[in-house]
Parts: structure tokens; C-alpha cells; sequence
């Protein structure tokens, strides 16, 4: 059976507890900040006109996302590789999701709100590292924040040391993209990456 409406839905599961809802807030409290502050990294989600999804991990030292206020986020948008799907998508259609990680806490941090990219000098030079400022940043403002518990991070073991594959059991980077893309050399793009990591994080 697929499920195509929320009365069908509401057959598979049984009623949320009361607090599901009421921890829902809509606003970044003390707690939410200090999550921010201590995180090192988020998975930003976005969606074009179409509804056609993107996930793009972002990540930097602990509270590189920054709380304007307790209505306002600024992430800086580091070099990748100038695809900039996210950003697209918000120039299409405002609506994001962030999902918040700080490493060893199993419990994650989840913000919706309305993004808008800016290039806005004042905002973006506090961002800066070394002395390269990101070329814009997404300015969010939260609609939703909530702590989500921490089930699935337990059930993956995602911190556990003893859960970690033996890096060559999985192809490298170049391996991958030698297979996807005509004519492609596995060891230049390994090569490019090693110093693309070394010297062109920010």
C-alpha cells in the first residue's frame, strides 16, 4: 500500500506525544544558540521551483555559523566547486531545513526558516579566515528550532571509533569519479583534491 494522505498515515503511526509539538519553537533559545556554538557542522537543505530536493553538507570550526539574534542566522559559503545547487535553489525558493551536529552529543538541532544569499560586506567580513572572506553567505530567518532526540545517531553509532570502516574497503574520490566520467584520471583528481584540501579550504 502506498500512502497518499495523512489519514492514511495516521493509520501506520499512532499520535505524536504532546511535547513533540510543544518543544517546537519559534525563536533560538538559550540552548539552541549554545548548540550552534558548539557545532562544527550542518546539512543544509534547499529545493528549487520544481520541489526537485538537495542535501549540502557545510561544515568549519565550532560556531562557524553565526546567531545574529534570536530570529537570525549567517553561514558562510566557503569554496567548493562553484556548482552552488544551494544557492540556486534559494534564489528559486527561499525555504531551507538545517540540521545541527556537534560531535559525541547523539541529540541533533533542527531549524527551518527562509534564506536569503547575501554579499554584504559588514556581515561576511567577520567570517573571514586568514584573510579570505567567504564570496557571500546565507542570512536564515528561523521560523523552527527544536532538539531532536537521539535515536538515530545511537542506532548508527555514527561517534563510535569501532564503527569506522577500513578506509580501503571504498573506492577514493578520483577512483569514483574515473568510473562516471569518460576519460576522467582517477590519480590527477586524488592529486587535486590533496592540495585543493591543503591549500584552498577558504
Amino acid at each position: 500500500m502506498t500512502v497518499t494522505n495523512d489519514a492514511e498515515l495516521r493509520e501506520v503511526y499512532r499520535p505524536p506525544a504532546a511535547r513533540a509539538a510543544q518543544k517546537v519553537l519559534d525563536r533560538l533559545d538559550v540552548h539552541c544558540r549554545n548548540f550552534i556554538e558548539l557545532s562544527p557542522f550542518c546539512v543544509l537543505s534547499s529545493s528549487n521551483a520544481d520541489g526537485q530536493a538537495d542535501a549540502s553538507p557545510r561544515g568549519d570550526p565550532p560556531g562557524f555559523v553565526k546567531v545574529l539574534d534570536e530570529k537570525t542566522l549567517l553561514l558562510p559559503d566557503r569554496p567548493g566547486n562553484n556548482q552552488v545547487d544551494s544557492l540556486q535553489n534559494i534564489v528559486q525558493n527561499p525555504g531551507v531545513g538545517l540540521l545541527f551536529f556537534v560531535p559525541g552529543m547523539n541529540e541533533t538541532l533542527r531549524v527551518k526558516g527562509k534564506a536569503e544569499i547575501t554579499t554584504d560586506p559588514t556581515l561576511l567580513e567577520p567570517l573571514t579566515v586568514g584573510s579570505r572572506a567567504p564570496l557571500s553567505g546565507l542570512k536564515v530567518s528561523v521560523e523552527e528550532a527544536f532538539l531532536h532526540c537521539g535515536r538515530a545517531l545511537i542506532r548508527s553509532r555514527i561517534w563510535d571509533t569501532d564503527a569506522q570502516i577500513d578506509r580501503s574497503s571504498y573506492p577514493t574520490y578520483g577512483q569514483v569519479l574515473a568510473d562516471q566520467i569518460a576519460g576522467a584520471d582517477a590519480r590527477e583528481i586524488d592529486a587535486d583534491e590533496d592540495e585543493a584540501n591543503r591549500e584552498r579550504l577558504y
